[in-house]
């Protein structure tokens, strides 16, 4: 393969309002698995992903949890990495749209797009839909909803930037007629056909309510919308329109976007349409895939129904569930997510076939010819069929990779796997073993049997980059043998195998399904709990005010120059126990960053001395000392704490990231 021969795949840039779950793996994993492949054709592959992170709703989550949008979105961002790492997720780049070098393309973007008349100031009137960030007319609603995710929309109203996507209908027709590979599958064509022809609407691509975004550079009280944002991942990432990068040219136009069929309508009209404004190329091909759906819907974490990618490859293997995912789920269709189906795809697929046909094999070769074993050359119809398959196995697979069939591709391997399981009942190599005369069949047999497992592994590295290299070693090969171009029968002469651990340990399914069903129904409980708690907050809150219960006696007025005298100052809790004199008293030794100081504080009804120690907390480090319980002690400042509803005490505590002696203000 020529080295000028490239392949850029992107998937989505994900939307980091909480962790990530199942749904966004399998997307994930899918394009790993063809960036693989490619790499492994020879293409040199550039493989993004990232994160989305502007918006309303991350400004509102941020809100919620008392953080900046910034801070909100980093930490959730930290998972996302995390749990591509486990996955084995080999991409090239992570774009984080709050990345300077995005914001500055997207700047540059806006401004071109204005300045050539393709975008231009109005007013929205209409209704938008804050969990899918979009815009929508009276006669786009479904039942007065979203007609994508079919929840509430509000009324929105106010200035705004348009993008003339209307003025680029014909030519996203022309499109889709031209060229036929752009959408697929063919049926979501189809819908965005209808979607078009309807009446392509422009669309508002700024907001003034929502600060949390990127500025409209010309006019700043404008945020840009987020889909505008969004989608100039996918070339500011390669460097366009900022000189962190410098692969645009190397590797745009992209080979593959691969999205949720949710987000198809946004990357096949909208998309297109900003880069036909921009002349520049467009995508090569945009793949919309289904949902991957439990107990008939797609996962909520409202519903209580998210599967947790981690709690399953911590407790099945990275592997095992990037198999699943691939080999489950029918590609560019909606799939479903049961216990039932994941541990039957390990035992039957990755138990019984895979890893018992490789301990078998290497079980034998030891047994029989002390581990190594040499090309014989096989002699009868059935070691004919199984050289055949082996050397068509490549064709089909990477036929299948391009048309974009990947459980397709999975199958064919397995076929092969399969059908060398079959081979061993059928040449019986136990019963061939009993006569010496037989040896030179039973080592024909048994080098079949490698040759197999060799090319099957070469290809699976693509799906089980963990799982591959281990079948290697135990066939007594290291991972250059990991070569698409050696896939043919014959290529290896000798192997010297290495017996070791099952690849795939059996699973008890009884057992684990039991586990599994009681693990759902904790996520389910503890959802119902969480969405009780939200209501009858909100209930709460709109409830009338109660009369408050405040004591609103206040001390004499002081001016400033004597509230500044008071030094606040955040101290830790180094020790505390309860005084044998006192049932109010607490006796707290902390720690203000220069010295520590004892404190006795009358909270001993409501906190613990453990409930204390090791925590930082406010204090009054300028109190004259005071004598207490008849001079025993000796308190030197004051905490804070404050009294509640119930007639208790609530202490504001500090976090662990805040300097000891910090002044409080």
């Amino acid at each position: 393969m020529s080295e000028h021969k490239t392949f850029y795949i992107t998937t989505p840039i994900y939307y980091p309002s909480d962790k990530l779950h199942i749904g966004h793996s399998y997307t994930t994993v899918a394009c790993d698995a063809l960036a693989r492949f490619k790499r492994m054709q020879g293409y040199d592959v550039m493989f993004l992903t990232g994160t989305d992170e502007h918006g309303q709703k991350i400004q509102d989550k941020a809100a919620d949890a008392g953080v900046t949008p910034k801070e909100y979105v980093d930490k959730i961002v930290a998972t996302v990495k995390d749990l591509w790492k486990l996955l084995d997720v080999s991409y090239d780049r992570f774009i984080r749209t709050t990345d300077d070098y995005h914001m500055e393309s997207c700047q540059k973007i806006f401004t071109k797009l204005y300045e050539q008349g393709d975008i231009y100031k109005g007013e929205y009137i209409g209704h938008y839909c804050k969990p899918c960030e979009s815009f929508w007319t009276d006669s786009q609603l479904v039942d007065g909803k979203c007609p994508d995710c079919g929840r509430e929309v509000y009324d929105a109203h106010e200035e705004a930037y348009f993008f003339k996507t209307s003025k680029y209908a014909d030519r996203l027709l022309k499109l889709y007629e031209e060229n036929p590979q752009f959408i697929q599958p063919e049926s979501r064509k189809n819908e965005m056909i209808a979607f078009i022809k309807q009446g392509l609407q422009d669309t508002c691509v700024s907001r003034t309510s929502v600060k949390w975004g990127i500025p409209v550079p010309f006019d700043p009280k404008h945020t840009m919308y987020v889909w505008v944002d969004a989608l100039s991942n996918y070339i500011s990432a390669l460097g366009y329109g900022n000189e962190k990068y410098h692969d645009y040219d190397k590797f745009w136009p992209a080979d593959l976007h691969m999205v949720g069929k949710e987000i198809l309508r946004f990357h096949t009209i909208l998309w297109p349409a900003m880069l036909m404004a921009l002349d520049l190329p467009l995508p090569k091909r945009v793949f919309g895939h289904g949902w991957l759906l439990m107990n008939g819907g797609k996962m909520s974490k409202s519903v209580g129904n998210v599967v947790d990618p981690v709690i399953l490859c911590d407790r099945y293997g990275v592997d095992a569930i990037r198999y699943f995912l691939l080999r489950e789920i029918p590609f560019g269709n909606d799939g479903m997510f049961t216990n039932e189906a994941l541990i039957t795809r390990i035992n039957s697929d990755l138990a019984n076939d895979l890893g018992n046909l490789l301990s078998r094999t290497v079980a034998m070769c030891e047994k029989y010819f002390g581990g190594t074993v040499h090309n014989v050359a096989g002699t009868e119809a059935i070691d004919t069929e199984l050289e055949t398959m082996v050397n068509e196995l490549t064709a089909k697979v990477t036929a299948d990779m391009d048309s974009l069939t990947i459980p397709q591709a999975l199958m064919e391997i397995f076929a092969v796997i399969q059908r060398a399981n079959k081979y061993i009942d059928e040449t019986a190599p136990w019963a061939l073993a009993k006569d010496e005369a037989n040896k030179a069949r039973l080592e024909s047999v048994l080098y079949h049997l490698c040759e197999a497992l060799r090319v099957c592994g070469i290809l699976l590295n693509a799906y089980l980059p963990t799982t591959a290299p281990k079948m290697m070693e135990q066939l007594g090969l290291d991972a250059s043998a990991l070569d698409l171009t050696k896939t043919t029968y014959g290529v290896q002469e000798t192997y010297t195998v290495h017996k070791g651990e099952a690849l795939f340990p059996r699973i008890d399914v009884a057992k684990e399904i039991a586990h599994l069903k009681e693990e759902d129904e904790k996520r389910k409980a503890a959802a119902e709990a969480s969405n009780k708690a939200k209501a009858e907050a909100e209930k709460k809150a709109a409830a009338p005010a109660e009369e408050s219960t405040v004591d609103f006696t206040h001390e004499e007025e002081i001016d400033f120059d004597t509230f500044c005298k008071v030094e606040l100052r955040v101290a830790e809790v180094r020790a505390c126990e309860n005084l044998k004199e006192s049932k109010k008293l607490l006796h707290l030794t902390v720690f203000d960053g220069e010295r520590e100081r004892c404190i006795l504080s009358g909270i001993a009804k409501w906190f613990k001395p453990e409930d204390l120690i090791g925590k930082k907390i406010g204090i009054v480090c300028n109190l004259a000392p005071r004598p207490m319980m008849k001079g025993k002690y000796v308190s030197e400042g004051m905490i804070f704490a404050a009294d509640t509803a119930d007639g208790g005490c609530s202490i504001a505590f500090y976090g662990d990231d805040t300097p000891v002696g910090s002044r409080i203000h």
